[in-house]
């Protein structure tokens, strides 16, 4: 359907809904239609005034926590997942959700607690085996991670998943044949994969095959979808192999997708610096610091680059503006320390 069809069918429901409050089919209809156009605050609303009807319909509650999952609400996501568990103790699928709210909040043993009581319960294996090996892998346990993947490969030879789960294990371990075996294979299942025509073109890079990993990147850039992060990928592809010029057209186009994320101007700002053309870095520092003040990098790279032109008093304005930013950096505290006892030993000399 498309956006004029399914505004169609919502008003369709709306009045369904209007005539028949109490059946709770058609909220669950009408967040599903809400869903196709993305309106999520819509479906979060149709699934409350669902429950209002019938505060036991489980459905209804874990689609509320997936959807405050998703919106990074993880407490309201839990709390809606813990009332169904308390309706359905025995449904696998609500711990998996529970497990993942864990894994989102960096608490390993909480959501290996959850993962394993959904397999306890019979929960589709491959699933729960690729968020435990994604699990393990974030806590750099990689030797627990690359097991669970193989057991995924071991019943079905051809999960995408647990493919590109391998291929990120090993790229992050340097084993970039292993990566590139893994990504390939997940590039002869889906011809269109996006992401992993990128981590195709990352991992060539990486391992300085330059020339088959530009040609990634523009096949990457041809697939639908977002380019801003592999516009910045390329760009410092680009860079790493000499082409400064090629690097700061790809930054500039990064900036023209998205000029409200600030990442594009550090790296651009970092790339001018390093061709000690300080005056066009600070201006890329200027544009990142005013888009997001409390990004301490940006704010240290500044400082930096104030210092490279010996403006001391600038550069250490700048400096304490980092740490203000991100008290807890022992590493800011000790450089702005040690330019500020360089200051006063020119000025006493």
């Amino acid at each position: 359907m498309n956006n004029t069809e399914i505004n169609q069918k919502i008003e369709e429901t709306l009045l369904a809904i209007e005539k028949e409050p109490d059946n709770t089919e058609l909220y669950h209809a009408l967040a599903n239609l809400y869903g196709m156009n993305s309106s999520f605050d819509n479906m979060i609303l149709a699934y409350e005034n669902l429950l209002k009807v019938n505060p036991k319909d489980t459905l209804a509650l874990i689609n509320l926590g997936s959807l405050w999952f998703y919106s990074k609400d993880y407490r309201k996501a839990f709390a809606y997942y813990k009332q169904a568990e308390e309706l359905e103790p025995m449904n696998y699928a609500i711990f998996f959700n529970m497990g993942n709210v864990y894994a989102e909040l960096k608490n390993f043993s909480k959501s290996l607690y959850y993962y394993n009581r959904a397999l306890d319960l019979h929960s589709p294996v491959k699933d729960i085996y690729n968020a435990i090996a994604h699990l393990f892998s974030d806590f750099n346990n990689y030797a627990e991670a690359e097991i669970y993947y193989k057991q995924i490969l071991s019943l079905d030879q051809d999960d995408m998943p647990a493919h590109v789960g391998l291929g990120n294990l090993y790229l992050k371990l340097s084993n970039y044949e292993r990566a590139l075996y893994h990504y390939k294979k997940v590039e002869e299942l889906c011809k269109e994969d996006k992401y992993v025509t990128l981590f195709i073109a990352k991992t060539l890079s990486a391992s300085k095959r330059n020339e088959e990993a530009f040609e990634y990147y523009e096949k990457a850039l041809k697939m639908n979808g977002e380019n801003y992060a592999i516009y910045l990928s390329y760009a410092i592809a680009q860079s790493e192999s000499g082409s400064a010029d090629k690097a700061i057209e790809l930054y500039k186009k990064a900036i023209e997708e998205n000029q409200k994320i600030n990442t594009a101007y550090i790296l651009l700002g970092n790339l001018y610096y390093e061709l000690k053309q300080f005056d066009l870095a600070k201006e890329q520092y200027k544009i990142a610091i005013s888009l997001n003040y409390a990004d301490a990098v940006a704010h240290m790279s500044m400082a930096n680059a104030y210092y490279m032109e010996n403006k001391i008093e600038k550069a250490l304005d700048s400096y304490r503006n980092a740490i203000k930013t991100a008290p807890e950096n022992d590493e800011y505290k000790l450089v702005y320390l040690q330019i500020l006892d360089e200051y006063i030993d020119k000025k006493e000399s």
